[in-house]
């Protein structure tokens, strides 16, 4: 089924006065190509990135290891967030998958800390609040 151009073409004759078919094909095919420079391989990543976030126990979680000088235990986030350590720990497993905490073994303790994506993402949320 082609989408209708009725609509498309009320608006470029607004804009320019009048509108013939080769003015409807070039915003067409200007339409397309701003299509495929939006669409990137990396949806699937931005998506879980904002999923992870969706969450405010996660969103915390991650906030706390952007603003940290080192990384952190689960024992060191439990007294910072009201939750237990199973749901801290299955936060970090989320944020992880997500790219936006990285998890260091050391000895019997696992250390996490912000990526350089968490990093970025909280920044341009911090500049984005500048806006308002």
């Amino acid at each position: 089924m082609v989408p209708s151009t009725d609509r498309l073409r009320r608006l470029i004759a607004d804009e320019i006065g009048e509108c013939c078919e080769e003015d409807v094909e070039q915003r067409l095919d200007d339409l397309d190509s701003l299509a495929e420079r939006a669409t990137t391989d990396r949806l699937d990543r931005d998506r879980k990135t904002m999923a992870a976030l969706g969450s405010e126990t996660r969103h915390r979680i991650a906030r706390l290891l952007v603003t940290a000088d080192d990384a952190l235990c689960v024992c060191e986030l439990q007294p910072l967030v009201d939750v237990s350590e199973s749901a801290i720990s299955h936060a970090l497993s989320d944020l992880v998958d997500a790219g936006l905490v990285s998890r260091d073994r050391r000895g019997k303790w696992r250390y996490y800390e912000s990526t350089g994506r968490a990093e970025r993402v909280f920044a341009a949320l911090d500049a984005a609040g500048d806006d308002e």
